[in-house]
């Protein structure tokens, strides 16, 4: 069953009160992880791996970062060789929240927070506000597969709450996802940086405030890819019970047309790939645990943010869609957090066509699943 883009959200909440939507888990049927994590009986844990996100080099090799390092492995992620990446490492510490991409002219390209320049952040409850709260978006890059970096390039000092996603889009755009916090009152908002030479320079877009009080407040964490028709479509996290939407015709100069989508969400960002075979896939946690319609709210005080949210983070779903997002396959729990925290802030890498490697930030997970396994 799939569900259609125009579906409106209280229809979807009736067809998850009926069961009609979601199946419950099936507990038996799958396995505990080394961390104690529930995963599928269709899905493999990779003890060891590295957090993503990962890019296959042109000799095959698999690159990652870690705090101030670049991570080559040969083979498929077992053992990992490390590569300096700032000239002056102890003014650098790369953030969890990151994006890299491999480009087709053999560029790498990092995007992080440098959390050695965190500075002030002070929420102070009378305002819901940090005024001068600091944490700088940066890029950098290689031009020998991640062995020697360019020069960091700080793109702003504002707070970034995240960076997530990067793509490169049929013309040779570089476009990745960033943040910039906003304030009286203290909000988040999205933005994208653009690069039309492979990372030498960047553009800023227009700034995506959606409104909002909070230090969870406003939209945040977002994902995009590039629709066939060549417009960029972003993914935002919201506290407003599902993902909203963004798009560019600009290669993510501009965006409009923000709206709801009809992705059930938690207040947790997805991450959303183009697949090899030309599918759209998208992973993240669903607003409300498989099969049920609650879920425990944060927020509402204009301290978190200006209205109750779910956070959940119990869960991480998996859905396709084949037709450039209108309509998604039946999402499937492939995997439940078992004695961890929480399992949540994907990053997803087609390891070869078909097969993805997912890994989280928040908690322990490092699996891979089929494709084909998940297409019901």
């Amino acid at each position: 069953m799939k569900i259609a883009h125009g579906l409106k959200v209280t229809g979807l909440l009736a067809l998850l009160a009926s069961g009609s939507l979601l199946a419950q888990i099936n507990k038996d049927a799958g396995k505990t992880t080394v961390s104690g994590s529930w995963i599928a009986e269709n899905v493999q844990e990779i003890p060891g791996l590295k957090m993503g996100p990962f890019v296959r080099l042109a000799d095959g090799s698999i690159l990652t970062v870690d705090k101030t390092k670049s991570l080559i492995s040969k083979d498929d992620g077992k053992t990992w060789t490390e590569y300096t990446i700032f000239k002056d490492p102890a003014k650098f510490e790369i953030s969890d929240e990151r994006a890299l991409i491999r480009t087709k002219r053999n560029v790498i390209i990092l995007a992080c927070m440098n959390l050695k320049e965190r500075a002030n952040w002070n929420w102070q409850k009378e305002i819901s506000d940090s005024p001068d709260a600091k944490l700088p978006t940066y890029a950098v890059r290689s031009l020998d597969g991640g062995k020697t970096w360019q020069d960091a390039q700080k793109l702003h000092d504002d707070w970034t709450g995240a960076i997530r996603d990067m793509i490169e889009t049929k013309d040779g755009s570089i476009v990745f996802t960033s943040m910039m916090m906003r304030h009286n009152p203290g909000r988040h908002s999205v933005l994208t940086y653009s690069s039309k030479n492979d990372g030498k320079t960047w553009t800023r877009s227009t700034i995506i405030d959606l409104g909002g009080t909070g230090h969870h407040g406003g939209v945040t964490e977002a994902t995009l890819e590039q629709l066939k028709d060549g417009r960029l479509w972003l993914l935002l996290r919201t506290n407003w019970g599902t993902f909203w939407e963004a798009y560019s015709k600009d290669d993510g100069v501009t965006w409009n047309s923000f709206n709801p989508t009809n992705i059930s969400a938690s207040s947790a960002p997805g991450l959303l790939k183009r697949l090899q075979d030309g599918k759209l896939v998208l992973v993240w946690n669903r607003r409300f645990p498989d099969g049920q319609v609650s879920y425990k709210l944060s927020g509402g005080d204009n301290q978190w943010s200006e209205i109750p949210a779910s956070n959940h983070r119990d869960e991480l779903s998996i859905a396709f869609s084949d037709d450039e997002g209108k309509s998604w396959s039946k999402p499937v729990v492939f995997a439940e957090r078992g004695k961890q925290p929480r399992i949540s802030y994907p990053y997803v890498f087609e390891e070869k066509p078909g097969v993805l490697w997912i890994t989280v930030m928040q908690g322990e997970l490092r699996v891979k699943l089929n494709e084909k396994d998940f297409l019901r």
